[in-house]
């Protein structure tokens, strides 16, 4: 008992090195050995050769009580999302999904209705983004629901971008508008809490439909590399932001060995999303920053792009890239200048 106990205390906990942390630690040592793997971890998809295009893969799963509580999210919205979300990777990659394939492992209180209900979203999201769902596997669990998804798709291998590739000036671009999914994930939370003090009072959710869209049924950004394609623009790199803008700039920055440098005043933020922030004494832009689950796309440009796309409010510009020993910044909109750290959800982190 005594050599057990002496031996737990030297076990590292998970919690300390984080989901990135763990993932280096585990697969330092693992080396590709076919020469058809063109890019294995470290990116948002791996890359295969194995035809006229770049094959792509992803996998992600979704655990009950670590990345959604079935307190507020609808079986039928967790199923879209759950294929969503790998939907993204392949467009951080600057490809087309073609085909999923769906692992679900669920405890006998879900009842075959239920898991009819998970798979119509399922479906749903397929049918939209016209991808194959293909097979997978069913199992039990002793501790709820677990979704896995893994996706399949391919990309010219002339267009391909990798999170490596930003060169020192290129312009740093996000599409759409950030920090609404973090938003709608503190307004359920809120009212979870009102309902488990009081059950008898509805959740009051009127006028944040925008954030709660954001949270519970997001879309994968599809339409802004279809225009990227049309402009004949590829990025340098490329990124879903899954985990707040500053996270996965940072994974940019150090694929790339380069250094970034993003401005607040220049951070895309709805304004509705600016009226929830403040309702919860929130700062909009540490929303942005942190919050994540937004999926939308961050990635680097040559300034030479900088004329098709500055017109298009689809895409907006918020920093450079500057050389790696200039560090990463964040520069306020009082002009000072702040060290960029990544604040984002991490799933193997202790969270309260």
């Amino acid at each position: 008992m005594t050599l057990l106990n002496n031996e737990t205390m030297n076990m590292t906990p998970i919690s300390s090195l984080g989901e990135f942390g763990l993932i280096e630690k585990l697969t330092k040592d693992i080396k590709c050995k076919n020469k058809s793997t063109i890019k294995g971890i470290g990116d948002d998809c791996a890359v295969l050769d194995i035809g006229k295009d770049f094959s792509l893969i992803s996998t992600d799963m979704l655990v009950e009580g670590v990345h959604f509580d079935l307190a507020y999210s609808p079986l039928k919205h967790l199923g879209y999302k759950s294929i969503v979300v790998n939907v993204s990777d392949i467009c951080a990659m600057n490809g087309k999904a073609t085909h999923v394939t769906v692992s679900i492992a669920a405890s006998n209180r879900f009842s075959v209705e239920a898991l009819e209900e998970l798979y119509l979203g399922i479906n749903l999201a397929c049918t939209k983004y016209n991808v194959d769902l293909i097979g997978g596997d069913t199992t039990s669990s002793m501790s709820g629901l677990m979704i896995s998804v893994s996706v399949y798709g391919s990309v010219s291998k002339k267009n391909i971008a990798y999170r490596s590739g930003a060169k020192v000036n290129d312009l740093l671009v996000v599409t759409g508008d950030l920090g609404a999914a973090y938003l709608g994930l503190q307004l359920l939370k809120r009212e979870k809490e009102i309902f488990k003090s009081n059950p008898s009072v509805q959740p009051d959710l009127s006028g944040n439909d925008y954030s709660l869209q954001r949270q519970l049924k997001p879309e994968a950004a599809v339409k802004y590399t279809k225009i990227l394609n049309d402009l004949k623009i590829t990025p340098t790199s490329m990124i879903d932001i899954s985990d707040g803008l500053s996270s996965e700039a940072l994974h940019i920055a150090t694929s790339s060995k380069v250094g970034i440098r993003i401005h607040e005043e220049k951070i895309p933020v709805d304004y509705t999303v600016m009226n929830l922030a403040n309702e919860f004494n929130l700062n909009p832009i540490f929303c942005a920053l942190s919050g994540g689950e937004d999926y939308e796309l961050l990635f680097s440009i040559s300034q030479k792009d900088y004329e098709k796309i500055k017109k298009d409010p689809d895409f907006t510009i918020v920093g450079y890239v500057t050389d790696a020993s200039e560090g990463n910044k964040f520069v306020a909109n009082d002009g000072s200048v702040h060290d960029l750290t990544a604040q984002g959800w991490d799933g193997m982190k202790e969270h309260e």
